[in-house]
């Protein structure tokens, strides 16, 4: 087994974009990445090689990202919506994206996540495949129906 120093320089960058692609917040990745790597050392003694060791890391990360996604809500934290900045121009891309938003949040798994870790985390299929136990045509093949599933809500009719 390589030194943690090695293991956090190898693999830092791939659980902090695979979490960026989760929560789509820079801080929040960050500091579930920081946590990550905190409790991956705690416990390196548990690793038993059933996986690679990036996809060990990432599922503490996802853990850790759950945990705190339950944890802002039971203390009823909400995120506040950056406000308006008074560029009306802006408003028409805003509605499409705020659409497509709501859209993505509605997607079934693992539609959503597939979707998102391609799209956000910019992960390569065979990364996603191996994330879910899969293969890399699975998560190709999930990741263009989870898009013709947005094409089509986003190209039917408007919503609220």
């Amino acid at each position: 087994m390589p030194d943690f120093e090695e293991i956090y320089q190898t693999y830092f960058a791939d659980v902090y974009r695979y979490i960026l692609a989760l929560s789509r917040d820079a801080h929040t990745a960050e500091e579930v990445t920081q946590e990550t790597f905190f409790r991956a050392l705690a416990s390196i003694d548990q690793f038993r090689g059933d996986c690679q060791l990036r996809v060990w890391l990432c599922q503490i990360a996802r853990n850790q990202y759950l945990s705190l996604c339950r944890e802002r809500k039971h203390r009823g934290e909400l995120e506040q919506e950056p406000g308006d900045d008074g560029l009306e121009c802006d408003f028409a891309d805003r509605d499409a994206a705020k659409r497509l938003h709501r859209l993505l949040h509605d997607l079934p798994e693992p539609y959503k996540e597939v979707f998102s870790l391609r799209t956000f985390g910019e992960l390569p299929f065979a990364q996603i495949g191996e994330l879910f136990g899969k293969t890399e045509s699975w998560a190709r093949v999930t990741y263009f129906r989870a898009r013709q599933k947005l094409k089509e809500g986003f190209d039917g009719p408007a919503g609220p």
